[in-house]
């Protein structure tokens, strides 16, 4: 049985963030590929939607300006042949501060001839941005008593 196309996808992706080793990750990615991470663009800029090998490799030299990686844990996770979805924990350092952030993620991607062809991924934006700022966010209680 060979490896997943996730699991040389994900030690890259790591080692490109943390180590600025950007080769491996570059040999994953598909010239074709449609990208997106879903969160406040107006805080985090990296965010959002990219098409296309160079635009993510962008992306991920972007994460890697301003991130490391301490950790992370996979919750779940479900593979499928050229696919897979899980639900991840990170615990990041922040480069400019120091600051550590700890964060949930939903990822959802697609492989083709073991190269990433689509990834999704679905971020826990309201923890993230109380800790981006520093504060608790308070919300308006959104129900009525009736």
């Amino acid at each position: 049985m060979t490896e997943h196309s996730l699991w040389r996808f994900s030690r890259a992706l790591h080692r490109a963030i943390n180590d600025r080793h950007f080769a491996d990750i570059e040999a994953l990615i598909d010239e074709d590929v449609e990208w997106a991470l879903y969160g406040p663009i107006d805080m985090f800029p990296f965010l959002g939607a990219r098409q296309g090998n160079d635009a993510v490799l962008d992306v991920i030299r972007q994460l890697a300006d301003n991130f490391r990686v301490r950790r992370f844990d996979r919750e779940s996770i479900m593979l499928g042949v050229d696919s897979a979805a899980s639900m991840v924990r990170y615990s990041l350092t922040a480069l400019d501060s120091n600051k550590p952030i700890s964060l949930r993620v939903a990822q959802f991607a697609q492989f083709r001839a073991d190269k990433l062809v689509s990834m999704r991924v679905l971020i826990d934006t309201f923890d993230l941005v109380e800790q981006a700022l520093g504060r608790a966010i308070h919300l308006p209680k959104m129900t009525s008593v009736g």
